[in-house]
């Protein structure tokens, strides 16, 4: 990809696109609190693909860049986890029910702690969903989409609503699968 080619030739450090990553998730969600227009919404959706072109780049840069460190594990995790639960705390707000936002952030961290914990146990990480984080932001940029014209034309924000709806059960479905890999995983060990 020429992009990781530029930042390598650059020498952007793959910690700081991970964190560049948290920007980008922060502009989207204090846009998603402030205004709900049509160009705002938009200005969401690109600002949520940007950070999920961080999320690509730190690791092509990382490793086509041979510039892998000791703190590139912690970097590759802890800013996902700060830029879903921006995102999806503030998408709960602008659906209109906070404490479902609250939980579907919730259950969003729960999956990738599920992962990690069966790596912590020696196990192979597994990232199956049927909603990982890229899952999480494709529905989420759905529901923006699709809430242009609902807004416009019916001045109501249901896409969003259902969205967050599809985020949380399918977070919970994700760390209940993760977690019957695990559960395999460690029976076969026996």
């Amino acid at each position: 990809m020429k992009l990781a080619n530029v930042l390598i030739n650059h020498d952007i450090s793959p910690n700081k696109i991970s964190a560049a990553s948290i920007g980008f998730a922060a502009a989207a969600a204090a846009i998603m609190a402030t205004a709900t227009g049509v160009f705002a919404t938009l200005a969401a959706i690109l600002l949520i693909q940007l950070r999920l072109i961080c999320n690509l780049l730190d690791g092509m840069v990382a490793i086509e860049g041979g510039k892998q460190s000791e703190l590139g594990s912690l970097y590759n995790e802890f800013p996902d986890r700060i830029a879903d639960s921006l995102l999806i705390v503030t998408l709960g707000y602008a659906a209109g029910d906070a404490t479902l936002g609250w939980f579907a952030t919730l259950a969003a961290a729960l999956t990738a702690y599920v992962r990690v914990f069966g790596g912590s146990l020696g196990l192979k990480q597994t990232f199956v969903g049927p909603m990982a984080k890229q899952h999480r932001m494709a529905v989420m940029t759905a529901g923006l989409a699709l809430n242009i014209p609902e807004s416009l034309l019916f001045a109501t924000h249901h896409a969003l609503y259902v969205a967050l709806i599809i985020i949380a059960a399918g977070s919970v479905v994700t760390c209940i699968t993760r977690t019957r890999i695990i559960a395999g995983q460690l029976k076969a060990a026996q």
